[in-house]
């Protein structure tokens, strides 16, 4: 199953997508009209499209996004040691630090 980024509501171009699904035996002039038409809600938007191929169609998915659901909330820049620490665990192996405690310092920017 191809992943395709695109911007939508444009139809991707053949040529982009003759690599991907040409070996699959899809036509890219007709997938790239399924893109734009399944993805024109996110106008302006770059959204990942899941390819779904089954009996030589092609399904588009995109992901379901809702903006208007969490809107305006507010943030007072105040975290907790317990939530900083979690953060820290989750990015310690990305982290160049060789402790726990150098990560806590890269988040907090020191």
């Amino acid at each position: 199953m191809p992943m395709l980024s695109c911007l939508p509501p444009l139809r991707r171009r053949p040529e982009a997508l003759a690599p991907k699904v040409g070996p699959l035996g899809l036509s890219p002039k007709k997938v790239g009209d399924d893109i734009a038409k399944a993805t024109g809600d996110w106008k302006g938007l770059k959204v990942t499209c899941k390819l779904t191929i089954l009996n030589r169609q092609a399904k588009i998915d995109e992901p379901h996004r809702d903006r208007k659901e969490v809107k305006n909330v507010k943030h007072n820049g105040y975290i907790t040691f317990d939530a900083l620490l979690k953060i820290a665990r989750i990015m310690r192996p990305r982290s160049m630090a060789h402790k726990l405690e150098g990560t806590v310092l890269e988040i907090l920017d020191f």
